[in-house]
């Protein structure tokens, strides 16, 4: 069984989980991602990227966000309790190779993703420029891993409780329009977020990596469930990803997909919530 061995709440429903996983481990490249289920029998199947690994211990990470009542019930599980099924690694890899400067753009729980492609461009030799983006300062996460790795951190919220009241579009622009503009720029996190960035890059001829975040079950390219649009061809996000040419994705359709069962999602939110609520009534009383 796939143990927890340590839960860290990064900010408000947002955690992080390091799981006993030596094999997928061991095999893991930057971009991956593994497919976990609590329950064999009934339950959601959540891809998650792997967000780092330790081959030593035998153990990757995983960040996650609660949307849902199965990221609710991931969030519920403590260390030592097991994952019943866990898959992996899924996924093309990141092609990682020396380019020159590589930015990397992380918006709210997708700066999990990002770190382990902008580590491997680090380690690759290439100047790295990280860009964070989040709505509050209590939403930001990851900023001391990227900080250790980077050469250069920008953080953007939409508040401006913390770093720039702007959006990573800003910050993008202005690396692009200098004198030595990056190699590669890399993205993730929401659709309309990648696809802004995307239409900054290409202002300036930037190549653009975007990971995209679509519906999926299978993980094997044969429920279709997480098919996109990119450059006019169908392609699977589970088997054919999850990255592509940022500047060729259709994002409004991406975007129209994904809220295919917000509906459904909402009620079991609003089920999770009474279930808390219900709690700690109980406890205080």
């Amino acid at each position: 069984m796939n143990q927890i061995l340590a839960k860290e709440q990064l900010s408000k429903d947002v955690y992080r989980m390091r799981i006993r996983a030596p094999l997928i481990a061991e095999e893991r490249k930057p971009g991956q991602f593994v497919i976990l289920q609590m329950d064999t029998d009934f339950g959601e199947r959540i891809p998650l990227t792997i967000a780092n690994a330790d081959e030593k211990e035998g153990s990757i990470t995983i960040v996650f966000q609660v949307v849902g009542r199965s990221t609710w019930v991931l969030a519920q599980m403590e260390e030592g309790e097991s994952i019943a099924n866990l898959v992996g690694p899924l996924g093309r890899p990141t092609h990682i190779e020396k380019v020159g400067t590589v930015v990397c753009v992380g918006g709210g729980i997708g700066v999990a993703p990002t770190y382990p492609i902008a580590q491997a461009m680090k380690q690759a030799g290439n100047k790295l420029i990280v860009i964070i983006g989040a709505r509050t300062k209590e939403l930001v996460i990851m900023e001391e891993d990227m900080r250790a790795i980077a050469d250069e951190l920008f953080i953007c919220t939409d508040d401006g409780s913390y770093g720039r009241k702007d959006l990573v579009t800003a910050p993008l622009k202005e690396v692009c329009e200098r004198q030595e503009k990056p190699d590669l720029a890399v993205a993730i996190g929401p659709p309309m977020m990648m696809k802004f960035c995307a239409l900054t890059t290409q202002l300036y001829n930037v190549p653009t990596v975007v990971s995209l975040n679509s519906i999926m079950i299978d993980g094997t390219g044969m429920c279709g469930g997480c098919r996109v649009s990119v450059g006019g061809q169908t392609k699977f996000v589970c088997v054919d990803g999850p990255e592509f040419d940022g500047h060729q994705v259709d994002y409004d359709l991406l975007i129209q997909r994904l809220g295919a069962f917000r509906e459904q999602e909402k009620i079991a939110a609003d089920g999770c919530r009474m279930h808390e609520e219900a709690m700690e009534k109980g406890l205080k009383e």
